[in-house]
């Protein structure tokens, strides 16, 4: 009767290797996205700011939507520009799982929000545009904010309080609330980011 061969055990540095390799990968998924720009934040707000009051109260001219979509440019490239940076000087990748997780979040709630502009227009419901991108990027960084630190899911949920205000407020009052999103939860919570998160 032929005898099977003998089966030979796993080495110990395979085991090794393996628990390693399984530590790593579990930390890699639960890693916070740190890369967070607080500083960005700031120079996204101050830029907000500037123009809420170049834009002046919400109507229904081109002039308008296209202030506020070129300052959406100006902040996506500000923000970009220090999240690399600030993932930079702390030694993260930015391919890594964690900021993919971040922007799987955070991009689907802003290509809605591009297409709802783009009806909102088209219906002539521009002075309600304030609510509508304010609820939507609240919800970008809220989802987002959830493969980062705890902070962020916070800022976002207030960006959607702000929303929800916008719509219960008067078409006239959207400015406002587009300055003290876009401008002061911005800059106030940028600061924070920046103090306890390193930049």
């Amino acid at each position: 009767m032929a005898m099977s061969p003998a089966v030979v055990p796993p080495s110990l540095h395979d085991h090794a290797a393996d628990h390693l390799r399984y530590i790593r990968d579990t930390m890699a998924r639960a890693a916070d996205f740190t890369a967070v720009p607080g500083w960005g934040g700031v120079l996204m707000g101050l830029s907000a700011l500037l123009t809420a009051a170049a834009a002046g109260p919400p109507r229904d001219a081109p002039a308008w939507v296209d202030l506020w979509l070129a300052d959406a440019g100006v902040a996506a490239v500000l923000g970009f520009a220090a999240m690399v940076w600030k993932a930079r000087r702390a030694g993260l990748s930015l391919t890594s799982a964690a900021p993919r997780r971040f922007a799987l979040a955070f991009v689907p709630p802003l290509v809605a929000g591009g297409v709802l502009t783009a009806v909102f227009l088209r219906e002539h419901l521009t002075t309600r545009l304030p609510g509508c991108w304010l609820l939507l990027y609240g919800a970008a960084v809220t989802s987002g904010g959830a493969f980062s630190v705890r902070l962020v899911p916070v800022m976002g949920m207030c960006f959607l309080a702000l929303g929800i205000l916008a719509f219960a407020f008067p078409e006239g009052t959207g400015s406002l609330f587009m300055a003290a999103g876009f401008g002061g939860l911005q800059i106030g919570f940028g600061l924070i980011i920046a103090r306890k998160y390193g930049g």
